[in-house]
């Protein structure tokens, strides 16, 4: 079996968990490959015992994984996306880092996961990823999100107009701090600090949610996630800001957007103990309050 190895920092508390779990992988004598720069961060610290392959581009069928191991937070998986996605590759997200709704699996829970997979005891959970369309090609290869698109006032003074259609037909302009277009991925994310709904990872739809609207009746809206938005958005300033997941850039007014479903989707591997409705029990505390 080959392992792919992908994270963005190394510290005291996340050293002995990647330790462990490089040592599992090579007492099993799996083959390993490593993300560049995550391996300078290790070399010095004793983690390797064998020679490990390394990788810093998209994996493909000249250089793939059975398996792609994500260390950090939800955040590491967004930033792992441009290497796995349009592969079969399923992530598995272990979590070194705070709050994780796809990094699932704890530091204290990897040799027996690792003995789960190694069962097949999993799932793949195949996650939809949006994508964002513009004649200014922004963002380039990599205009694309796991959890949300964002548009958003570049600044702190006045509000942003944005001008919404869907599937060609006016929907609304929304008189805001910004926007956001969100996957159920994304729906635990900044998509839910704004109040929108909480949507299970198969639903098949978009979630629209206002930033601080101006107008209190313009509520987060649910469509399916085989429309197409537009959007053009207007303001007292000249630049705007707009993200997809941790990325970001500016645009003026003149640029047209188009949000839609891309093609790819992502795997995820859940372990057979670890449901969706779990998390959301535990990262929530559902039920911590004894009369419910």
């Amino acid at each position: 079996m080959k392992i792919a190895l992908f994270g963005k920092s190394v510290n005291n508390y996340n050293l002995e968990p990647i330790k462990l779990l490089v040592s599992i992988i090579e007492k099993k004598g799996w083959e390993l490959i490593v993300y560049e720069e995550f391996y300078r961060l290790l070399r010095d610290k004793n983690v390797f015992s064998k020679i490990v392959q390394i990788f810093n581009s998209p994996l493909s069928t000249n250089q793939s994984a059975d398996l792609f191991f994500s260390l950090g937070g939800d955040g590491t998986i967004l930033n792992a996306l441009p290497y796995v996605l349009g592969t079969p590759i399923p992530v598995v997200g272990v979590n070194t880092g705070r709050l994780g709704f796809l990094a699932s699996i704890g530091i204290d829970e990897i040799e027996a996961a690792i003995e789960k997979i190694e069962a097949k005891h999993y799932q793949i959970e195949k996650r939809s990823i949006i994508t964002l369309e513009t004649t200014e090609g922004l963002f380039g290869n990599l205009n694309f999100a796991l959890n949300e698109f964002t548009i958003h006032k570049s600044d702190s003074s006045s509000m942003i107009t944005i001008h919404t259609f869907l599937n060609g037909e006016f929907l609304n302009s929304y008189w805001a701090d910004g926007l956001i277009v969100s996957t159920p991925t994304g729906s635990t994310a900044y998509s839910l600090s704004c109040g929108g709904p909480i949507a299970m990872p198969d639903s098949e739809n978009f979630i629209i949610s206002p930033i601080s609207p101006h107008n209190l009746n313009v509520r987060p809206l649910i469509i399916s996630d085989k429309d197409i938005l537009t959007l053009r958005v207007e303001g007292r300033n000249r630049h705007y800001l707009v993200s997809l997941d941790s990325r970001s850039t500016q645009i003026d007014a003149t640029v047209e957007m188009t949000v839609k479903k891309a093609s790819n989707t992502i795997n995820l591997l859940r372990l057979q103990n670890k449901s969706f409705t779990e998390s959301l029990r535990n990262k929530l505390m559902w039920g911590i309050d004894k009369r419910n």
